[in-house]
């Protein structure tokens, strides 16, 4: 158990017209998408948030700086793979993933299991290790007027000697 390290993230962004809306990579058929210097994959955002955390590396912010042109529009699954290749150089694996997704819409549920997949290829772990849900707020606060999405990530880590 010594070898174990455990990490969360969270990441909200607000919905802006004439945006694509990407979540783990999928490209979900909405309105609207979401506001960000990336793709603004608030889901990805959040278990990057989640692996670095664990990983003692900082945060999504500190690698990918929103003022740099350099990551501007990128995928998020790029950013991904990057961090997945950072906490491999510090001696970790990733053991699982648990992600929520809060929004009132859209409705995602027929997205999760390509959203799983997208996730766990790039984090190298079978399917089953990556958890995906989508909830809502029943109307409340931002979330439930329609205004954004917010995601929250938890992940295990285990030291590759360990």
């Amino acid at each position: 158990m010594k070898n174990l390290r455990v990490g969360n993230g969270i990441d909200v962004h607000p919905f802006k017209k004439e945006r694509k809306l990407v979540l783990c990579g999928e490209l979900i058929e909405y309105d609207y998408g979401l506001d960000g210097h990336s793709d603004a994959d608030v889901a990805t955002h959040a278990i990057i948030d989640s692996l670095l955390g664990a990983s003692g590396l900082g945060d999504i912010g500190t690698h990918f700086p929103d003022s740099s042109a350099e990551y501007k529009d990128i995928s998020s699954l790029l950013l991904l793979r990057r961090v997945k290749e950072m906490i491999e150089k510090a001696g970790l694996d990733v053991v699982n993933v648990d992600l929520t997704i809060v929004a009132q819409a859209p409705k995602l549920s027929g997205y999760i299991s390509a959203m799983r997949k997208n996730i766990a290829s790039i984090l190298e772990v079978d399917q089953d290790m990556v958890s995906i849900k989508a909830t809502t707020t029943n109307g409340l606060g931002f979330i439930g007027k329609g205004e954004g999405i917010a995601a929250f990530a938890t992940c295990l880590l285990r030291e590759k000697n360990g």
